[in-house]
């Protein structure tokens, strides 16, 4: 694989790494019960990138239709206001 997968939307406000979309340099995808970005934080400061262009670093999530080699190899992802990947898909 020679991409990485976008983060096209993230509606997770409360998280530092969002202004606007997801200023992070790589989120990871794990969770427990739910797909989730773990990568999620609620501080009192905005970080990350100047612009959103997130993506994904990593998808734990051996499950998922998308992952490959444990990178996500969807086209993009989209992130709901509970950080949980809605792109997420069972195999």
């Amino acid at each position: 694989m020679s991409t990485v997968s976008a983060v096209k939307a993230c509606a997770t406000t409360s998280c530092a790494y969002n202004a606007d979309g997801c200023t992070a340099f790589a989120v990871t995808i794990a969770g427990g019960e739910k797909p989730s970005c773990v990568t999620f934080i609620t501080l009192d400061a905005r970080g990350g990138l100047q612009t959103a262009a997130g993506q994904v670093g990593a998808c734990q999530r051996l499950e998922c239709a998308h992952n490959k080699d444990l990178m996500c190899a969807a086209e993009g992802i989209e992130v709901t206001d509970t950080a949980t990947c809605a792109t997420y898909e069972v195999r």
